[in-house]
């Protein structure tokens, strides 16, 4: 088997299934990885996401018998809504970050991996293959540094020279001894823009993150938000873009490749009102689609509740206070009543009054707290 002319087939293969980039590196152990892991680990910097055997995220053999090299493969995503809706008093909006635009990533890219298997299998019928998006044991940014995909930047991201950091990643382990490509030089040089600007100081150095501090992570959640992150969130419902947005690299980039990641702006800004009192059929139907939508309803719904109260929208009073007296979720109500001391009419203290005598859950009774503590601030000021 001529395995470089098989790597060139597969390089021309990928062009017509939508790959907009692909890289070919070794199935060594990711050595350099395995310690900042490690050290990651100490810090308590991990989301809890991640797959726990640190063994496993970092050496290949651990997932195939005998692995000869690993492919990478990217492709872009769209960082501007050719549609824009705009948030306005009365209908203030939400926003998804760009990574749950347009339908599941891990959907899109299973489909290009698994085009890609069959067309190996074609040519190496008894190759051995292993496939994984995002949620696989390796890690998609090591794999793709070290294949030459882009380099790790500070704000952790892989970023290509043709298309930024807006790109999706995932990998395909092989037992085929494909020649392997040149990792890319690192060009974030003196740049500090996403460590400077991250919101809640998550990037704590170049490439090095505190998971547990980050608003990508935290809009994932499914407890009451830490007080000191509520006025961070903004009107974001999921993740966050900022160490994006402020990339010079990421300047006018800006792909409408492929179809099924064009955002449909109704979903990927929302009107916030209306989720909170969304069922779970109507959740699903409208966003179960995307990625974002994988925590299911109530991060969503908290989101929204911090959101409103960013916006100090009192149009949303009502909707909050039905949240507060009816909703059987107690993040959702004690997150209303601090949402309704933030926005400060009298309707809302009135509410919070009244529910602290019905409430039994000591962490509501808290947040209802912290709501009339507003007011109290707002008449000593």
């Amino acid at each position: 088997m001529n395995y470089n002319q098989l790597k060139l087939d597969i390089i021309e293969y990928s062009k017509t299934i939508g790959i907009d980039k692909i890289g070919f590196t070794t199935a060594r152990t990711f050595d350099t990885l395995k310690n900042r892991l490690l050290q990651q680990q100490a810090l308590n910097y991990q989301s809890g996401f991640e797959e726990p055997d640190i063994n496993k995220r970092v050496n290949p053999a651990l997932l195939i018998d005998q692995p000869r090299s690993i492919i990478s493969i990217a492709l872009a995503y769209p960082s501007k809504m050719k549609v824009r809706v705009v948030s306005k008093k009365g209908e203030r909006r939400g926003i998804f970050c760009r990574a749950s635009w347009g339908t599941d990533y891990h959907v899109v890219l299973r489909d290009r991996l698994k085009k890609l298997e069959d067309y190996i299998l074609s040519k190496v019928p008894d190759a051995a293959l292993k496939s994984m998006v995002d949620t696989g044991e390796l890690s998609d940014r090591a794999v793709a540094q070290r294949a030459g995909i882009g380099w790790s930047g500070k704000n952790c991201a892989i970023i290509t020279p043709e298309f930024g950091s807006y790109v999706y990643l995932a990998e395909m382990i092989t037992n085929l001894p494909f020649e392997p490509d040149e990792p890319m030089e690192d060009r974030c040089g003196e740049c500090n823009k996403c460590v400077d600007v991250c919101p809640t100081g998550a990037l704590i150095q170049g490439g090095q993150i505190n998971a547990q501090r980050c608003i990508a992570f935290l809009t994932q959640t499914k407890g009451f938000l830490p007080d000191e992150f509520r006025d961070k969130l903004g009107n974001r419902l999921y993740g966050c873009d900022t160490c994006q947005t402020v990339c010079p690299e990421n300047k006018g980039k800006d792909f409408h490749i492929h179809a099924e990641m064009e955002p449909d702006p109704e979903i990927a800004k929302p009107l916030l009102k209306p989720l909170l009192r969304i069922s779970n059929k109507e959740f699903k139907e409208k966003f179960g689609h995307v990625s974002g939508s994988w925590r299911g309803k109530k991060p969503i719904q908290r989101n929204a509740l911090i959101a409103l109260a960013h916006y100090k929208d009192e149009s949303a009073v009502n909707e909050m206070i039905a949240v507060l007296t009816e909703d059987p979720r107690p993040v959702l109500r004690g997150t209303a009543a601090w949402a309704l001391g933030k926005i400060g009419v009298e309707k809302g203290r009135q509410a919070l009054e009244a529910a602290k005598e019905k409430e039994r859950d000591e962490e509501v009774l808290a947040e209802i707290d912290k709501g009339m503590k507003f007011f109290l601030e707002s008449e000593g000021s």
